[in-house]
């Protein structure tokens, strides 16, 4: 371990008993220090303001109010020196590198072991990166994948406009009431489905939202 003083971080998990466990668990530890817990991205941000700003946040994907996407995006804007850790049940390889976009340096399953847990925040602490095998695996073949079929990793993804839909087309609304959410006609809200039917090789509305839950798009 390069560093010298405890590495400081903040947690950020809706779950309080989990939270309160991860807490206890690396502040068992001599080279960690929990400074913050967060139920959601918004407490989270309230003590950034406010308090010494970490080395990493441990960061849940799925959250109330503000997902674990959205903090991410503002933590890399507002605070670049902070590296993200992110705890997730979801390893699929588009959530992955959507993750890796925002600038999120590794990701721990919520069922990890405490050693693991350790060696993970250490390893962002000092080398700025973690990877598991399963991750490193998950993105060479999203990487495989782009270049057999001769596209680019960014034209592979969904775009931020595609995930809105997919979020809310994931719900009980109808394709008119996505539409005004949207800003958009409904005959744009159309097209965008079709669009991503055949994106997604998909072929109904229960297929995007099966592809949204297996993706980490929406949480379950």
């Amino acid at each position: 371990m390069k560093q010298t003083h405890p590495i400081s971080i903040i947690l950020a998990d809706d779950h309080i008993v989990l939270r309160d466990a991860l807490a206890l668990s690396i502040n068992s530890s001599k080279n960690f220090r929990v400074i913050g817990k967060a139920a959601d991205g918004f407490e989270l941000l309230d003590i950034l303001k406010t308090e010494e700003i970490p080395d990493i946040v441990l960061l849940d994907l799925h959250m109330p109010r503000m997902d674990g996407y959205e903090v991410a995006a503002i933590l890399q804007r507002k605070y670049p020196s902070v590296k993200i850790l992110v705890l997730t049940m979801y390893d699929s390889e588009i959530a992955l590198i959507r993750l890796l976009q925002m600038g999120v340096r590794g990701f721990v399953k919520k069922d990890i072991h405490p050693e693991e847990l350790d060696a993970a925040l250490e390893e962002v602490a000092d080398n700025g990166y973690h990877y598991s095998n399963n991750t490193t695996g998950k993105l060479g073949v999203m990487l495989y994948k782009a270049k057999t079929e001769n596209t680019s990793i960014d034209k592979a993804l969904p775009n931020e406009t595609e995930i809105e839909f997919l979020k809310l087309a994931s719900t009980d609304m109808t394709y008119k009431e996505i539409a005004m959410v949207m800003k958009l006609t409904p005959r744009a809200v159309d097209s965008y489905r079709d669009a991503l039917f055949e994106k997604l090789d998909v072929k109904s509305r229960v297929g995007l939202a099966i592809f949204s839950i297996r993706n980490g798009i929406i949480g379950v």
